[in-house]
């Protein structure tokens, strides 16, 4: 597994337990970074900041954008994309996608390749060419509290239902809602998907929803290319506190103590060496 899943399945574990469900659109949900880092200055770096400052441009006028660049040096290109929820409007998706720049700053800085997702938008980048390719490799995933009672058949009904509508015929496009009862869904997938791409990333998402939230009143399920979620009324509700940052101060502390062991692996390594050359 490489260290860019590893940090963002660290992070999303723990954002599982730290977050709330509220529906603030600026809501931490995970981030990833590789490990390779950019060497500061480079050509690399240049094409890397003229894709975020791309995406940071585009964001005030759409809800999706992917930008590629080479200008700095074609050997070392740069690819990035966003995606803001599709109901929000060009205002919120610009306010979206600068806190998701700010926060990948901060959580993954010089790295070579990262992504952040919070709860309205979705950003990566890297110097790989991911644009256009399906990927439904799960992410990140949360269950909320079972149903009152345990087992109710209304429940479950009105959560499949809901779920159905995100993969109906009718569906269709990239951002989708459905309802059954008192239950919500939601869905969408990255614009660099395909009409089927993107359907069978949906079914996928629902259908890990349903294999792994059980009864529980909610759920989210977050893969490569798209995510699709559900809830029942009064589960996600607004709040002003910042749970997101709580999460994000977490991940910061996880990276911090996976450097300080890879120094204690270092200094141990060091006196071993020592050790054998003092002897004789």
């Amino acid at each position: 597994m490489s260290t860019f899943m590893l940090l963002l399945l660290l992070a999303s574990s723990i954002a599982s337990l730290t977050t709330s469900a509220s529906d603030d659109y600026t809501d931490f949900v995970y981030a990833g970074c590789s490990q390779p880092k950019y060497t500061l200055g480079s050509p690399y770096q240049l094409n890397v900041d003229s894709v975020l400052t791309s995406l940071a441009n585009a964001a005030a006028f759409s809800s999706y954008a992917n930008f590629t660049s080479s200008a700095a040096g074609g050997s070392f290109p740069a690819y990035g994309l966003f995606q803001c929820r599709g109901d929000l409007p060009f205002s919120d998706c610009d306010s979206c996608v600068r806190s998701g720049l700010s926060r990948l700053s901060a959580f993954c800085p010089s790295a070579a390749g990262a992504a952040v997702q919070l709860r309205g938008c979705f950003l990566r980048y890297g110097n790989d060419s991911f644009l256009g390719k399906p990927d439904t490799s799960v992410l990140y995933k949360k269950c909320g509290p079972a149903a009152a009672g345990g087992y109710n058949s209304d429940q479950l009904g009105m959560r499949d239902a809901a779920l159905a509508d995100l993969t109906s015929g009718a569906a269709g496009g990239s951002y989708r809602v459905g309802a059954a009862g008192y239950v919500q869904a939601m869905a969408q997938c990255v614009g660099d998907q395909s009409a089927k791409e993107c359907d069978d990333c949906v079914a996928a998402a629902v259908a890990h929803l349903r294999a792994v939230c059980g009864f529980a009143v909610a759920g989210d399920a977050y893969l490569g290319k798209c995510y699709a979620k559900y809830w029942s009324n009064g589960v996600y509700t607004t709040s002003k506190t910042d749970h997101g940052d709580e999460a994000g101060k977490t991940l910061a502390i996880i990276i911090g103590l996976m450097a300080g062991v890879a120094l204690i692996i270092v200094f141990l390594s060091f006196l071993r060496r020592a050790g054998h050359d003092g002897k004789y």
